[in-house]
């Protein structure tokens, strides 16, 4: 049975439900079929997205405004210069009027709190392209390409490696367990996710039966594993510290000596854009387990599937 999500924000995977994921990802499947038989359904006629960028994109930005124009709506960019969130008005009130002009707001911060309060003031649904803290649209792009290889999601063994404190860690963590997926996080001292998103993501996985195991020896992690994600070392407002994190996380290499630890067929997935000879070699990222880039396409589809359902 359908469920109705017309309306709602997507802020956190973890404020969706197991069987919301699923339809999410079930959507983008069909949708996707629709768009390589040539069978696009004006789904979103006379829908209008508006995008707030504080930061900028190439995946983000393309994969919603063609997603928009491939389902019959529109899109309208405004970027940095254009709104200055909390500067030149305060974030409510660019909530609410936005939502006189537009049917849905997709918005890619630095803070998570602006997201929150553009949620809590729209009366249209806000998707959080991104923040400091989650990143769910790349994980249900993830999810979605991951299903397409394996077949399944479900008693699959996912190992992330590299910094365990990110907005893709994180939101690895809901993903994973909302839907019967045992995840290891491999990461040095220091650089463990948030308790808060490691406590709220247990929870989902005693009732599902998912298990979490935060290691540091990547070697460990990595064995008997049927996915590897890795990600950049210096996310977004860290800058500063590249340096020291390129020493730090020289052993949190994905590599072809890691690589060939884990199964056969384990597929390496990353949510780009990488820095090659970091935390990924050309060897992998270009070696055929690698499925980054039917990964990167998988954001417009599960994308278009969110719109789909939200708005």
């Amino acid at each position: 049975m359908a469920i109705d999500m017309k309306g709602k924000n997507l802020v956190s995977i973890n404020d969706l439900s197991r069987e919301e994921v699923t339809q999410i990802l079930e959507i983008a499947e069909i949708i996707k079929l629709r768009h390589y038989s040539h069978e696009e359904q004006p789904l979103l006629k006379g829908k209008v997205l508006g995008m707030i960028f504080q930061k900028p994109s190439l995946r983000t930005r393309v994969s919603f405004e063609i997603g928009m124009i491939q389902l019959g709506g529109q899109a309208i960019y405004l970027g940095p210069g254009d709104i200055k969130l909390g500067e030149r008005e305060a974030t409510k009130d660019i909530a609410r009027v936005l939502s006189r002009y537009v049917s849905g707001i997709m918005a890619r911060t630095f803070s998570h709190e602006i997201i929150l309060e553009l949620a809590k003031h729209s009366s249209v649904p806000v998707i959080n392209g991104l923040s400091n803290l989650l990143h769910p649209c790349q994980v249900l792009g993830d999810l979605l390409t991951i299903k397409e290889k394996k077949g399944r999601l479900s008693n699959l063994k996912l190992v992330y490696i590299g910094d365990g404190g990110n907005n893709v860690a994180h939101s690895l963590l809901f993903g994973s367990v909302k839907v019967g997926m045992d995840i290891v996080l491999a990461v040095p001292p220091g650089y463990e996710p948030k308790e808060e998103i490691v406590n709220l993501a247990n929870e989902d996985a005693k009732k599902i039966g998912s298990r979490i195991e935060i290691i540091q020896d990547p070697k460990e992690a990595i064995d008997g594993a049927d996915i590897i994600y890795t990600d950049v070392w210096t996310s977004m407002g860290f800058e500063e510290e590249s340096e020291i994190r390129k020493d730090v996380f020289k052993p949190y290499q994905i590599n072809q000596d890691l690589v060939t630890k884990a199964k056969d067929d384990v597929i390496i997935l990353h949510c780009l854009p990488a820095h090659r000879g970091e935390e990924i070699t050309d060897e992998v990222i270009d070696g055929p387990h690698s499925v980054v880039i039917d990964q990167a396409e998988n954001r417009l589809h599960v994308q278009k599937g969110i719109l789909a359902l939200l708005l």
